[in-house]
């Protein structure tokens, strides 16, 4: 699962009580334990305008359930919604004596549904988990409603359409997942312009270049492998340096060279670009990353030397350059086991070592470097 840092990290704009609640359940989620609803406020909704417009909500949502093998929704009956499975509610932040729909958690319930209009009436949402289920369709523009919600799981999924322009229209936003669904087209720039913490997009279908503000965004995780985004890294990923601690990037389409900037990027820990057509050298820059443990630069078509100060880095504990055309490891490059790193260097053109690719192959590519300096970004040499 990802790293919930948004629970804590939330802007001062979501009030503390919501932070409080949500960091609660999603403790309790953490150590798999069961959230005890006894702890649930059973207030009716005929004395609370907030409980009604939440009862109309979820009824309507119901009406659209069209399957709950667990029986998750059995008990959303009558008007007591803070009783409901799966359904959260806190105090009111401008009054506390007054409960409101804080939360929807209802993560692996296989449910077969869509998401009505309706759900813009629940105006203090701050989490809406509903990942693993068989919600389809497309989101309602009406969730633009929910201007509290800083979480939003819909992974695991079968919704449809364009990349959901509502989410750019969520100001308290910090927690994105919308992976494994069936998005397609563009990708939106304007998302990058969000200060979220965490981006889920892979697994959709995705297309278009990955947007070139790709790093005016504040995330410290970015998932966006196995969409077809194609193009390249955009240097502009320097951008994310203070923050970014995970890119995963696989088999996105991606080309060109891999940018020197992304060695600026200092506290990264986890780096994979495998899978993808990107060309050239190992830039060196990635040897100032001091915090990386994970790097792979496997099934692409880079070449060149695999840099000894790259091998030696403080962290490191798994390094693939499989499946490419480096035709020298430098040092202990070339026995990273003996210092405790698990590496793969299959399938390069590396003399003496086992399982390489023939002469005939290696020499098509390496009579003909790559100059990342003048390589236009989105091509590849043939």
């Amino acid at each position: 699962m990802a790293p919930r840092s948004s629970l804590v990290t939330t802007s001062t704009a979501v009030f503390s009580f919501i932070i409080l609640y949500l960091a609660n359940i999603t403790a309790k989620h953490r150590h798999s334990t069961i959230i005890d609803h006894h702890h649930h406020h059973h207030d009716s909704s005929a004395s609370n305008p907030r409980l009604q417009q939440a009862y109309l909500a979820l009824q309507a949502w119901k009406l659209v359930i069209y399957s709950d093998p667990y029986n998750t929704t059995t008990d959303w009956i009558g008007p007591s919604v803070c009783s409901y499975t799966g359904i959260y509610c806190a105090p009111y932040p401008n009054d506390t004596n007054i409960q409101t729909v804080a939360g929807i958690d209802l993560n692996h319930a296989d449910i077969a549904g869509f998401l009505p209009n309706e759900l813009g009436l629940l105006s203090d949402l701050a989490l809406l988990h509903l990942n693993s289920n068989r919600f389809c369709g497309i989101l309602p523009l009406t969730l633009s409603n929910l201007t509290l919600l800083f979480e939003l799981d819909l992974s695991n999924n079968r919704f449809v359409g364009p990349f959901p322009s509502v989410v750019m229209s969520l100001p308290s936003l910090k927690f994105l997942d919308l992976r494994f669904n069936e998005f397609e087209g563009p990708l939106p720039p304007e998302l990058f312009n969000k200060n979220l913490d965490a981006i889920f997009i892979n697994s959709n279908r995705l297309t278009s270049v990955i947007p070139s503000n790709l790093g005016s965004s504040t995330a410290s995780v970015v998932v966006f492998a196995n969409n077809n985004l194609g193009g390249c890294l955009p240097p502009s990923i320097a951008n994310f340096a203070n923050t970014m601690e995970e890119l995963l990037l696989i088999n996105t389409n991606i080309s060109g060279c891999l940018p020197e900037e992304v060695g600026f990027l200092y506290k990264l820990r986890v780096l994979d670009v495998s899978s993808n057509k990107l060309v050239g050298e190992i830039p060196y820059s990635i040897a100032g990353l001091a915090h990386l443990e994970q790097l792979n630069l496997g099934h692409n078509m880079m070449s060149g030397v695999v840099p000894l100060g790259v091998c030696e880095l403080p962290n490191l504990v798994n390094f693939t350059f499989s499946y490419n055309y480096f035709f020298e490891e430098e040092g202990v490059c070339g026995n990273l086991t003996s210092v405790g790193i698990v590496a793969d260097d299959r399938r390069n053109c590396l003399p003496e070592r086992p399982l390489q690719r023939s002469k005939k192959e290696c020499d098509a590519v390496l009579e003909h470097p790559v100059d990342c300096f003048e390589l236009p970004c989105g091509h590849t040499h043939s």
